[in-house]
Parts: structure tokens; C-alpha cells; sequence
């Protein structure tokens, strides 16, 4: 199976060591993830956002390129060709202010383009995908915020917008979200636990 990895970072993939000030637990699970992928045979795709330059910003012009089903910056269509030739689907970004940062969001934005990945019908559900090889999309979440209180106060409010928003209203249900909450108030034995056993949740892909 061929596994695309969306990674949004400031930090980039790198940054998986256990270096103060030099780490993000979000690099540690893209590095547990690909261990485990890799380990069952997987064929990966690593896009970093970061490490790539992508600007999330729409411009005029590329605005009224996707009116006409085109796309101008070539960094967005290499991934959106790349999305076409995945199997899975699997997003890795922290939560910032209870959403997904920029660039994540320009992805979605830029990326996921009317004509290109998917069509609006005049009739029956809103969006349908064409991206016929994707069979499911999984999602990985590192916040500060305590996992009730993103549940019960605000609502979830990034599987709204990733899950509802945008899969589901192209007709993809098998859809799958992993939050890490509080990673920093956590030993480093804690750490490593949940390290590894995203590692072995996805070497069963």
C-alpha cells in the first residue's frame, strides 16, 4: 500500500531527537509512524510542508486559476499528484489555538481543488472525490489542551473541519483521529509508550 504523509511542523521531520528546545513530539510520531509503516512493507510519501517552503496563502491569481479547474504554483499540483497515486492518507500537525496551523489549512485550501480532486454535483451529496486509489485517511493531533475539554467545551473542532468538512462531504468515511494531549507535562517513559505504540498501530495497517 502507498502511505502519503502530509507533516506540518516549524520544526520539520527532523526534529525527532530528544533535544531541548530542538524537538517536537510531532516529529517523534512521523518518525514511530514511518518505523511502523516501513516494518510492514508499506511504500512511504513524506510531503513537509515546512521543509518543502509551501506558502498556504491563496493569491488572486491562483484563486481565479481554481475557478477554471488550474493550478499555478507547481508545488501545489506535485501534491496534488501525489495524492492521486495514494492508498492512505495520514496528516501530522500540533493543535494551535484549538485548529490545525497554516499550513496545514493552506493544503486543504490550495490543494484540495474543485475540478481537479473533486466535483460538486447539481444533485445528491455535496462533493464527490476523485481520488480513486485513497481508501482511508488517519490523523494525528499533538495539543496542550486537556482531551475533555477540546471534546466537551469546543467541540472537536478540527475533526469538524477535516473530518466532516472535508472527507466526509466527499463521500470518505473511513477516517481515523489520534490525539496526544499534553505531551509536555509527560515523563519521558510516558512519552516513549505512546511512541511506540503508534509504532505498532500502524506497522497493522
Amino acid at each position: 500500500m502507498k502511505v502519503l504523509i502530509v507533516f506540518d511542523h516549524p520544526y520539520t521531520a527532523t526534529a525527532f531527537e530528544n533535544i531541548p528546545h530542538q524537538r517536537s513530539f510531532s516529529a517523534a510520531l512521523l518518525n514511530s509512524v514511518t518505523k511502523g509503516l516501513l516494518s510492514a512493507g508499506h511504500e512511504l510519501d513524506l510531503i513537509d510542508l515546512h521543509a518543502d517552503g509551501f506558502n498556504p496563502v491563496m493569491s488572486a491569481e491562483e484563486l481565479a486559476a481554481w475557478r477554471h479547474k488550474e493550478t499555478l504554483d507547481p508545488l501545489t499540483k506535485d501534491y496534488q499528484r501525489r495524492m492521486f497515486e495514494a492508498d492512505h492518507l495520514i496528516f501530522i500537525f500540533p493543535i494551535w489555538w484549538e485548529s490545525m496551523p497554516a499550513l496545514t489549512k493552506g493544503f486543504i485550501d490550495k490543494v484540495f481543488a474543485k475540478g481537479i480532486v473533486y466535483e460538486e454535483p447539481k444533485t445528491g451529496r455535496p462533493f464527490v472525490s476523485k481520488l480513486k486509489k485513497l481508501k482511508g485517511v488517519s490523523v494525528l493531533t499533538v495539543m496542550a489542551t486537556p482531551g475533555f475539554v477540546y471534546r466537551w467545551i469546543f467541540g472537536n473542532p478540527v475533526t469538524k473541519m477535516l473530518f466532516r468538512g472535508t472527507f466526509r462531504k466527499m463521500g470518505f468515511h473511513k477516517l481515523k483521529w489520534y490525539n496526544y494531549t499534553r505531551m509536555a507535562d509527560r515523563s519521558l517513559d510516558e512519552r516513549t509508550k505512546y511512541l511506540e505504540k503508534t509504532e505498532k498501530r500502524f506497522a497493522a495497517l
